[in-house]
């Protein structure tokens, strides 16, 4: 990458390992997190430091903005993976807010990524009218579900699965043996899951640890009847008593896998079964989960939360949508206007249950969009009829909305449970 520097002195370039500690200073402060730093996190962090990924923006020596960028695969429609610059870190000091420093390195990160044959870039948007004035659009969404589990009608002798599986409590080691393999699994089926690498093991089993205060959390794993490994779930418990003597806990969940349905049914079911936890809070999970349906009672499942997650910029249009399947068959032309010259034209998308092909054309276009909104539709979440009706695509042909929701839409939803 190329440093970049103006009238203001201020240089955009990328960091050297020297000025870690600097750049971790400034990410803190930018996150208005506690300003000192101790060695532990400073060492255990340094441990992902790739040169040439981190930027930052330099006044006069001080480290002023932030940001990282790092490989990652994303599984697409039909479960395909394709590479993908995952952005993170990004902050700019209070001090040196509106001087374009963001719009600077997004510019010098993503034109890396396109040379390097990313095929998107993705992020977590801390606040949402930031990203899309570079190309992202939220690609999935997340909810979480309180549980009321003295309404939710299940039957308080439960004492296990009634498949012939069961339920193990594991420690860290456990789970860095057995969840990786998991993972992996899933991903070969869920669109929106994206690269768990040791480090996140390592870091969410408390073999790795950049925050003193880590506490570990409970760890059950179920099997199957065939004894093999189908689900798992980390979650803590608060204590939390009444008046009277009455427990008032309740048990919340930090991330839970489910490679079946019988897996998610008998985790959720377990939770629910924990003596003295009256609530629980399911953590962030797809709009369209089982969980309030695996309840007698579904209005024990509350939506506490709700919003965009995982948010997606294409960079290649041709590759983005060759990667994934279709169950829908037909021919869609599609005008994409870019933002910053990177990406953006008009490509004829023909598409079956076969497969894909998506080519530059210069023929008629069906329907106009911009790359957020692509990146919106390319999981299959959003529906191209929407935002026709918002003004944010528009139609060059009667009916070439409802053509595209008809290819690109997905029975279940796109989800990404991890942040990053």
């Amino acid at each position: 990458m190329t440093p970049t520097a103006r009238a203001d002195g201020i240089d955009v370039r990328p960091i050297t390992e020297a000025e870690f500690t600097d750049w971790l200073r400034a990410v803190n402060a930018g996150f208005l997190r506690v300003p000192v730093l101790s060695e532990e996190e400073i060492e255990g962090r340094r441990r992902q430091f790739v040169p040439g990924r981190y930027l930052g923006a330099f006044d006069g020596g001080r480290c002023v903005a932030t940001f990282r960028s790092f490989d990652q695969e994303l599984t697409v429609v039909g479960g395909a993976r394709v590479p993908a610059d995952a952005v993170s870190g990004v902050t700019v000091t209070a001090t040196h807010r509106r001087r374009g420093l963001l719009s600077r390195m997004m510019a010098q990160d993503l034109a890396a990524a396109k040379e390097r044959g990313d095929v998107v870039a993705t992020l977590i948007a801390a606040e949402y009218p930031i990203y899309g004035r570079y190309g992202f659009g939220p690609a999935t969404w997340t909810a979480e579900w309180t549980v009321d589990v003295p309404r939710a009608g299940l039957d308080a002798r439960w004492a296990g699965p009634a498949d012939g599986g069961r339920i193990d409590l594991v420690d860290g080691e456990d789970v860095r043996k057995l969840g990786p393999e998991l993972h992996e699994r899933m991903r070969r089926a869920q669109p929106g899951l994206i690269t768990r690498d040791e480090v996140w093991w390592k870091l969410n089993t408390g073999a790795l640890r950049f925050d003193p205060s880590w506490k570990p959390p409970y760890w059950a794993v179920y099997r199957s009847a065939s004894g093999e490994v189908e689900g798992m779930a980390a979650y803590e418990v608060d204590d939390n008593w009444g008046d009277a003597k009455q427990p008032l806990n309740t048990a919340s969940v930090q991330w839970l896998l489910g490679a079946t349905p019988a897996a998610e049914r008998a985790l959720w079911h377990y939770l629910c079964s924990i003596d003295w936890v009256v609530k629980v809070r399911s953590g962030g999970r797809a709009p369209d989960d089982l969980l309030p349906f695996l309840l007698p009672d579904p209005r024990a499942a509350g939506i506490t939360s709700l919003a965009d997650w995982l948010w997606v910029r294409i960079l290649d249009v041709v590759r983005a949508l060759e990667a994934r399947t279709y169950e829908g068959e037909g021919t869609l032309v599609l005008e994409i206007t870019g933002v910053d010259g990177l990406t953006g034209g008009r490509y004829r998308l023909e598409a079956s249950a076969a497969g894909a092909s998506c080519t530059p054309t210069t023929g008629s276009a069906d329907i106009t969009l911009g790359l957020v909104e692509l990146g919106a539709l390319w999981l299959g979440d959003e529906s191209a009829v929407r935002l026709a009706a918002l003004g944010r695509v528009r139609e060059e042909r009667a009916g070439a909305a409802r053509k595209a929701d008809a290819l690109l839409r997905t029975p279940r939803r796109p989800w990404c449970p991890d942040l990053f």
